[in-house]
């Protein structure tokens, strides 16, 4: 009896012993994430304050020509409306900024995207009538690049730029006879006679195409209308404009597609009048990269801890 009454106190003391170590690995795991925590809250306070201090490092205090870059396909990405419109109004609204240059660098994109930046631009122009906006073209602006530039007081240029693509385009592919070729069945449940209309697995029809090439050519007059009305006074009479051609720089400049060439240097400081340049474009950022990897680690995090209830 003894020797089972002390194996069983060994037996108990072995346990508490680890009930103990695994209560203190478990508070110091949660130190650590607490520690962790706080770190991180001070880096992001220090990183606001760092902002703070720095945009009258930059020099947004003083006088200055603002700048705003798009660089690639408009509407995704970084090139969403809302963020271009997002550094246009605060270029506009900065008591600092003498002017301001669109650096276009995009084969053009959504119509939508473009026509809702070129609107907000004509609207920021109304309400800043004293303060130049001119776009500067690096290697290319066509489509709904130009559909944006053309809001601008003054379009500039490099000679061997390109220029214009003032067309619609709606694109797709046909696969109806590939499929029969090799014997697969389309199935599909639709509501509506013309949800399937110019579906690639099912043969085109008259009617459909007469119905898009409607809509293609509706959003092509808002294009020309808003390019007529641009370049009012400047651009040719020539209906090759509107055909979806592309033109050099020089060309362009023939046929009032474009002012004159220059660069984002001689424009702020010839033009504008200030060549002390700041660049106002909103980009994602350190910042916003860690912001969305932390948001995406609790939704796994989150996801896991769901999963472990079931």
């Amino acid at each position: 009896m003894p020797e089972e009454r002390l194996s069983s106190d060994t037996a108990t003391n072995l346990f508490l012993a680890q009930v103990a170590s695994d209560y203190i690995r478990e508070s110091k795991s949660r130190r650590r994430w607490g520690l962790f925590f706080k770190l991180f809250f001070a880096i992001y306070l220090v990183i606001i304050a760092f902002w703070i201090v720095e945009d009258d490092s930059l020099g947004l205090s003083e006088s200055h020509t603002a700048l705003i870059s798009i660089e690639g396909v408009i509407g995704i990405n970084d090139n969403t409306s809302e963020n271009i419109i997002g550094s246009l109004e605060s270029a506009f609204e900065s008591e600092h900024s003498k002017g301001i240059i669109l650096s276009m660098n995009s084969p053009g994109g959504t119509p939508v995207h473009a026509a809702r930046i070129h609107e907000e631009i004509l609207r920021l122009r109304n309400l800043n009538p004293l303060k130049p906006f001119h776009v500067v073209v690096n290697d290319i602006c066509a489509s709904g690049g130009y559909y944006i530039a053309v809001s601008a007081e003054n379009i500039y240029a490099h000679p061997a730029s390109l220029v214009g693509s003032i067309g619609v385009i709606w694109d797709s592919f046909g696969f109806a006879d590939a499929l029969e070729k090799l014997g697969i069945e389309r199935r599909v449940v639709q509501a509506g006679e013309n949800k399937t209309m110019l579906d690639p697995f099912t043969p085109a029809t008259p009617e459909g195409y007469r119905h898009m090439q409607s809509l293609v050519d509706d959003v092509h007059d808002q294009f020309i209308e808003a390019v007529k009305t641009g370049r009012s006074g400047r651009i040719a009479e020539d209906d090759r404009i509107y055909s979806g051609l592309v033109w050099s720089g020089q060309e362009a400049r023939k046929l009032g597609l474009i002012d004159d060439f220059a660069s984002i240097n001689s424009v702020a400081r010839e033009v504008i009048g200030e060549e002390n340049i700041i660049d106002y474009t909103i980009y994602p950022g350190v910042f916003e990269q860690i912001r969305r990897e932390i948001r995406a680690s609790v939704s796994e995090w989150l996801s896991i801890g769901i999963q472990g209830f079931r």
